[in-house]
């Protein structure tokens, strides 16, 4: 095929060298064996133009030297070494015209060999590059796309890209085009399908071409294949999740004795109320309102130990991450009776600074109650060296607008060892741990379920001794509920 192109591109070749050459030839012949008073030489500027097509610089220079020559030499047979003015001035306007149009030859194949080398220059990347007018249809297909979609050049232009490819976009298309014609660029994910009918991911940047006028004329869009990576992200993400049900279920192996003991209580309580309204119902007259106080302390009592089982059952489940409506104030009365025992065993004191009007967050409660353990835990056990002072957990939240996008603060600080700075900006990596018995895990799920929540997680001297570690989390959106 490549070989058949060729052979026709070089017959065309000849044949406009033949035309060009016999043109040449007659209008020689015509102007100088002819007796028309016009400048029959102006013609020249025909040869020197068509030359340009196929011939190079060198080429064009040598064509239109020719054609002067023959001006010069039909001129001096016509009319010999007379200075006839007329015929000398159609000489000059006929020298003229080749040399304006010899310039302007050689400007144009200097420019077009320029786009040409600068095309060539967007096939040595590996990038799709697209560019497409205002309707959507292909003008510009490079090497690129051809390998990442299948389609050769010359079958894809002319027709509409978002047809060609069956485009997905990820939102509404005049979304797109809205921020497009506002600031002229955007960028994004699409999903592509190839010619052999397989889907591909790429990561989409647009660039809005204008003319002089400021006029929308062209969009062109760079795609980078990123299938692979979305499929690597997604498996890291189940790992990730994988990971945190492991530290939820480990967090919950060591907080048995704390659990058994949230459990009990109610549980006891259950018990003694009911030989009280045993013990009311066995008088002679029996004193119905306390047998009536009994039992609907024995429901309170039982409906406690349930969401505590609730709770339970909650973090150990191994369920996909959902979205619900919470505040911080709610994760840290949720979570804090599991920890009580521990707590208590360690001697610390619980000092709660909450917020009185929280405003809600959108995000995975579970999650959230998972990252508050691991940081009170972590603090409790910071603090288990401490003799010469009282042990104080502090838990803060408050509202938190000092930003531009508004987020509640959850802190909990301690007054325990505080923390080195040399390894506070090592806390959150994966395996990394100052415990001899730890994992390095705990600290490292912590930030990806508050950064996968848009939020932050820092660490930081605690404001009289010992560390603090801070969860900031924006606040409800109106729109995504």
């Amino acid at each position: 095929m490549q070989s058949e192109s060729l052979a026709k591109l070089q017959t065309f070749g000849w044949a406009y060298q033949s035309i060009t050459f016999l043109a040449a030839i007659a209008i020689f012949l015509v102007d100088t064996f002819t007796s028309l008073e016009t400048a029959i030489a102006v013609l020249y500027a025909v040869v020197v133009m068509v030359s340009a097509s196929f011939l190079n610089r060198r080429g064009i220079l040598i064509v239109s030297g020719a054609c002067m020559l023959m001006t010069v030499m039909s001129y001096l047979i016509v009319h010999g070494g007379t200075t006839h003015s007329g015929p000398l001035i159609r000489g000059l306007i006929s020298l003229c015209a080749i040399s304006i149009t010899t310039f302007l030859a050689l400007k144009n194949q200097e420019a077009t060999q320029n786009l040409a080398y600068q095309a060539s220059l967007l096939d040595l990347t590996h990038d799709a590059i697209v560019a497409r007018d205002m309707d959507g249809v292909i003008t510009y297909w490079n090497a690129g796309a051809e390998e990442l979609y299948g389609w050769k050049s010359e079958e894809a232009v002319g027709l509409r890209m978002a047809e060609l490819l069956e485009t997905t976009l990820p939102t509404s298309l005049e979304s797109i085009l809205d921020q497009l014609q506002q600031t002229s660029r955007w960028q994004g994910e699409l999903l592509h399908t190839r010619r052999d009918g397989t889907r591909v991911v790429v990561a989409s940047r647009w660039s809005l071409h204008r003319d002089k006028q400021g006029r929308p004329v062209a969009t062109i869009s760079t795609n980078n294949d990123i299938t692979e990576q979305k499929a690597s992200e997604d498996a890291l993400s189940e790992l990730r999740s994988e990971l945190a049900h492991v530290a939820r279920v480990s967090t919950l192996g060591e907080l048995t004795a704390s659990i058994a003991h949230e459990i009990n209580q109610p549980l006891a309580a259950v018990v003694a109320n009911g030989d009280a309204c045993l013990r009311w119902l066995a008088r002679d007259v029996p004193d119905l309102k306390e047998v009536r106080l009994s039992v609907e302390r024995m429901i309170g009592n039982g409906q406690r130990a349930s969401e505590v089982v609730k709770r339970l059952r909650a973090l150990a489940r191994k369920d996909r991450p959902s979205r619900s409506e919470f505040t911080m104030n709610e994760i840290v009365e949720d979570v804090l009776p599991l920890l009580e025992r521990e707590v208590f065993r360690h001697c610390v004191k619980v000092v709660l600074e909450l917020e009185l009007r929280p405003l809600s967050c959108l995000g995975d409660r579970v999650q959230m109650q998972q990252v508050f353990i691991n940081l009170v835990m972590n603090a409790v056990q910071s603090m288990s060296n401490v003799e010469e002072r009282s042990r104080t957990l502090t838990i803060r939240t408050r509202n938190d607008d000092a930003d531009s996008m508004p987020a509640v603060l959850l802190e909990v600080a301690d007054n325990g060892v505080g923390i080195d700075v040399e390894v506070a900006n090592e806390l959150f990596k994966p395996f990394f741990t100052t415990k001899n018995d730890g994992m390095g895990m705990g600290l490292s799920i912590c930030r990806s379920i508050v950064e996968a929540h848009g939020g932050e997680i820092f660490a930081g001297p605690a404001r009289e001794q010992g560390a603090s570690f801070s969860i900031r989390i924006p606040i409800r959106n109106e729109a995504e509920t």
